[in-house]
Parts: structure tokens; C-alpha cells; sequence
């Protein structure tokens, strides 16, 4: 037997960035490990720490016995807790021990994926402190999406951009537009009837309407509508940092074109975000 044909994008895709981030930073000068990026609280080191520590949890490698510090501010739940100690026990890892490390977890970790002969429904705990259970399918999707947004955090810090395009970039816009309609609805409150569009372009191009039904359910089409409440015109990158909660709004007004209601607008903008 070979992996389910439905799994192949997604493994496909989770293959191309974390073999990107790979070529990224095995290179990199020790300084370089230090940059900030757009990750509250986290260097490059931490982000490439972040990305290596999940997947040897899927791995099924036990989690280290640590000790966060006191002072990490970025810290704020029990949710950032479990995230941050995969990190913080890498902080005192040299360039070449953070390379190492990762070139052998893509080695066990795509040796897994290749060989992995379950079902895409099969129930799959997910890693990040819960017990909920996924599908293999969905879990397979949310950590490609996962790598090449912290492939991003890193092309920014670095000052290396690309693969905004790339096959993980496709599935990144898939899994951010699913959020869409219960961001403009729910989260913004758009009135029923209502129609709010998005064009956006750039190396991945889309326009998405999300309409509001009678019962104020938000539905996402892609056809044009007429008379919208509220048009937005942006890039995917900004597309992608927002709704990743990479940058607020008002940092990027400058590359968000907004016809309509200007209210309304501001509202779906503030709820914009849909990671945490």
C-alpha cells in the first residue's frame, strides 16, 4: 500500500517549505539566528525551534522535561506555555546544532509521511497541548499551512522573499478562506443581504465575495457581486499576514485599497485574524 492519493498535496506541500526553511538557514551566519521576527517574542532560532519541536511531537518523540523563565511576556496562557517549551529549551543552540537537528527531523519525519498507509479519516491527536482529535487528512493540511507561514516569519526577518507561490502557499489561501465567512458574519457582524469582496493579487491571485444570508450566515462565492457593502483590494502577502495575525491593520493602511463602508470594514479588519 502508498499514502491515500488525498494526502499527497498536503504532504507534498509540507515537503516543499520545510525543505525550503532548510536551504533557508543552513547557511545562515550565528548573528543571523538572533534576528527578530513578526512572532511575538521569537527570534529565527525560535521559529526554526517552533517548527522542529512540533514535528518530532508527531514524530511521537517524548516533550522535553523544562523550565519556562519568568520573564517571557509573550507567555500569556497555557496555550503559548506548551508552545514555548519546545522553544526556549533551544535557545542556548549553536547554528550548527539548530541545522542538524532539523535536516534530521525532515529526514525521520518525510520517511514517516512516505510510509504512512492509514485512511485520510483516520482520528489523529492533535499535537499543541489538547486532546482534541483531527482527521490524518486535515492534520496533514494545518501543518503545511503551519511551516510555510513560519516559512514567511523567516523570508521577512531575513530579508528573503519567495515561494509565495509556492504549492503550500495554494493551500495556505484554502484553509485562511474557510475562515472568511465567519470572520465578515459573526466576527464583523455584517448585516444580512450584505456583500463584501476581496481582490487580491500579487503571485497568488484570487476575488472571493463572501455574501451574508437572511440568517446572518456568511457564504463564500466566486463570483462578482454587485453593489458590495464594502470592497478590499491587497496583496496576498498582506492577505496572509493579517489574517495570520502577523501585523495589525494599521500597520499595513498603506497597502489596503477600501471602497464602501468604512465601519464595517474597520469591524472585519479588527477580526481579520483567525490563528492564535
Amino acid at each position: 500500500m502508498t499514502v491515500h492519493p488525498s494526502l499527497q498535496p498536503a504532504i507534498d506541500a509540507w515537503t516543499h517549505s520545510i525543505e525550503s526553511i532548510n536551504e533557508l538557514v543552513k547557511l545562515l551566519a550565528e548573528s543571523d539566528w538572533n534576528r527578530a521576527t513578526e512572532c511575538p517574542g521569537w527570534s529565527v532560532r525560535d521559529v526554526v525551534s517552533h517548527v522542529i519541536g512540533i514535528e518530532c511531537e508527531m514524530l511521537g518523540d517524548p516533550r522535553p522535561i523544562h523550565t519556562l523563565p519568568r520573564d517571557l511576556r509573550h507567555v500569556t496562557d497555557e496555550f503559548s506555555r506548551y508552545i514555548e517549551v519546545q522553544v526556549d529549551v533551544r535557545r542556548c543552540h549553536t547554528a550548527p546544532e539548530m541545522t542538524s537537528e532539523l535536516e534530521y527531523t525532515i529526514i525521520r519525519r518525510s520517511r514517516q509521511l512516505r510510509n504512512d498507509q492509514r485512511p485520510p479519516q483516520t482520528p489523529v491527536r492533535w499535537p499543541l497541548g489538547t486532546t482534541t482529535e483531527r482527521t490524518l487528512e486535515r492534520t496533514l493540511m494545518l501543518r503545511a499551512f503551519d511551516v510555510w507561514t513560519h516559512e514567511q516569519d523567516l523570508r521577512r526577518a531575513l530579508g528573503m522573499p519567495g515561494n509565495l507561490d509556492s504549492p503550500a502557499a495554494a493551500l495556505t489561501r484554502d484553509f485562511l478562506l474557510l475562515a472568511l465567512p465567519g470572520v465578515v458574519a459573526q466576527g464583523a457582524g455584517a448585516r444580512p443581504g450584505s456583500t463584501v469582496v476581496f481582490d487580491v493579487h500579487g503571485p497568488l491571485e484570487f476575488l472571493r465575495t463572501v455574501r451574508v444570508g437572511p440568517q446572518g450566515k456568511g457564504s463564500l462565492e466566486s463570483t462578482v457581486s454587485l453593489g458590495p457593502a464594502v470592497t478590499f483590494g491587497l496583496d496576498w502577502e498582506t492577505y496572509a499576514r493579517l489574517a495570520c495575525g502577523r501585523v495589525r491593520p494599521e500597520a499595513v493602511a498603506d497597502r489596503i485599497k477600501v471602497e464602501g463602508d468604512q465601519a464595517l470594514a474597520g469591524a472585519i479588519l479588527r477580526e481579520f485574524a483567525v490563528t492564535p
